[in-house]
């Protein structure tokens, strides 16, 4: 019998405020056995990249990023927020470790061609190196992974943070009963945008389909929820998307 692993997403608002943020932690560091967190903080980097004077662009939920917004991404992704939730974890007695994919060559990417859309220095996973992991993980060690990755030839990437949480989960789904966490400031998927309470209990693919043609769903829940289905796709356990408050409990939106 594998032993459990849970696997927390957090990005949105939540890494943003630290009252959220630290009622996200508090709930993190309660759940029982192995356990590994995945950092947004795009709304961190869209704050500081405008005050250097960067614009940022963002296509479907995801962004594009140029040589200037790399350095601003790589800073605040696997500098400021992963540093300082790292800290916050060792001081509620979690002996965190911050990685970004290029440590332990955790994850590789290849640069995403230019298509229709250039998003320059974006990376789309290659491979995790679960054997690494498994070593951090059964030590008792708890990962906090950024979304910068690396091409193994020196290049530093950008890739979605939702992406790297559904391709760690599908990786250590071989290993472990992997549990899936999307965490973020709203209550779960949304049949009303201005309705916190119209949470969608479950979606299947095919009500996922409708979703997006009555354009119920868009912008950044779209790489959500296709994250989400690859995961179940590759073998993960379970698959919720939730309020960060809820972290722990039945609430959300299930993946089936």
């Amino acid at each position: 019998m594998k032993a459990g692993l849970n696997i927390v997403k957090v990005g949105g608002s939540v890494v943003e405020d630290d009252s959220s943020l630290n009622s996200l932690l508090s709930a993190f560091c309660s759940i029982d056995g192995n356990k590994m967190l995945v950092t947004g903080g795009g709304r961190t980097a869209t704050r500081i990249a405008a005050e250097l004077g960067i614009e940022s662009h963002m296509i479907d939920g995801r962004r594009i990023t140029d040589e200037p917004m790399l350095k601003v991404v790589t800073m605040v992704y696997a500098g400021l927020v992963s540093k300082n939730i790292v800290a916050e974890l060792q001081a509620k007695g979690i002996n965190a470790i911050g990685l970004c994919g290029a440590d332990l060559n955790i994850i590789r990417c290849v640069k995403r061609p230019a298509a229709k859309i250039d998003y320059g220095f974006v990376g789309d996973v290659k491979s995790v190196n679960t054997k690494e992991l498994q070593v951090l993980i059964d030590a008792g060690a708890v990962p906090v992974l950024c979304p910068i990755t690396h091409d193994g030839m020196g290049q530093l990437l950008n890739t979605n943070a939702d992406t790297i949480a559904s391709c760690l989960a599908a990786s250590l789904a071989s290993k472990y009963d992997v549990t899936l966490t999307y965490c973020f400031e709203k209550n779960g998927v949304l049949s009303d945008p201005d309705d916190d309470s119209s949470v969608i209990p479950e979606i299947r693919k095919e009500y996922y389909k409708e979703l997006l043609e009555k354009e119920i769903v868009s912008g950044g829940m779209i790489p959500k929820l296709d994250n989400a289905f690859a995961a179940i796709d590759a073998g993960v356990n379970k698959v919720v998307i939730t309020n960060a408050e809820n972290l722990g409990t039945d609430s959300g939106t299930e993946i089936i």
